[in-house]
């Protein structure tokens, strides 16, 4: 909730209520000064601790599946860590747009978590080869984009599921950074697209952020989105809480609470 105001500051008042998903660096506060610009009002109706929970996250899904490529009925998408507090929403969220949704997980508890949100097959890549489960899948047809927050791990072998011409967008890198690799080598497997977004790129305008913020709500209105908030922490405990996220014993979304 907003305070105070500075000056020259339009189209908020003190007491709304307000969001935002990016620096300057200092969330971890009980109050804190942000930029105007990059704060969007929260509606009536969608909750502090939904909005907590969906808004770094939700963005996230957003321009991952309707800016970069726009998933839909006759799509098939392969999804990294989709028990994940990215993975939960944007299983949910790709189902809700018709595409057929495959996710990787690490465990037969996050695999039920995953189909629950909206995963029609999960692949636990610990005890199963994700790429050879990917062609018995699709029937060796591979699948149109893969959603990848992993990284290191994944990366070669997530581009041995793609089809032809296929989309590869890396938007994490959790095990560590992709090396350097020849970039012939996209040609010789299909004339493929690799992409490294981030989302601060796709809400930089201002124009961007409410649209994806004003989508986002939309969906989580309709309930077709659902925050799936798993962990609460106080905010003393924000160390133990990356501890947790580093270590991959979360699910869905981790609030710290002031």
């Amino acid at each position: 909730m907003i305070e105070s105001i500075g000056e020259n500051v339009d189209g908020f008042d003190v007491g709304d209520r307000v969001a935002y998903a990016s620096p300057p660096l200092g969330a971890y506060a009980e109050s804190r000064l942000m930029p105007a610009g990059r704060l969007v009002k929260l509606p009536d109706d969608i909750d502090d601790r939904v909005a907590a929970a969906m808004m770094l996250k939700g963005m996230t899904a957003h321009y991952l599946l309707r800016r970069i490529f726009k998933a839909g009925p006759g799509a098939t998408i392969l999804l990294h860590a989709a028990a994940g507090g990215v993975g939960l929403i944007a299983c949910q969220w790709a189902k809700y747009l018709g595409a057929t949704v495959i996710g990787t997980v690490g465990s037969e508890e996050k695999a039920e978590l995953a189909c629950s949100h909206g995963c029609d097959h999960a692949i636990l890549y610990r005890k199963e080869n994700f790429v050879a489960r990917v062609g018995e899948i699709t029937d060796g047809k591979g699948v149109d984009v893969v959603y990848d927050s992993v990284g290191k791990d994944t990366f070669l072998k997530s581009l041995d599921c793609l089809k032809p011409m296929g989309m590869l967008a890396l938007f994490g890198q959790s095990s560590g950074a992709v090396e350097p690799f020849d970039l012939g080598l996209l040609s010789a497997k299909g004339s493929l697209f690799v992409t490294r977004p981030t989302l601060m790129n796709y809400v930089d305008k201002r124009s961007d952020l409410e649209d994806t913020a004003a989508e986002l709500f939309e969906v989580i209105r309709e309930g077709a989105v659902n925050a799936d908030i798993r962990q609460e922490r106080p905010l003393r405990e924000a160390s133990e809480a990356h501890s947790d996220l580093e270590s991959r014993r979360t699910t869905g979304a981790t609030l710290l609470i002031p």
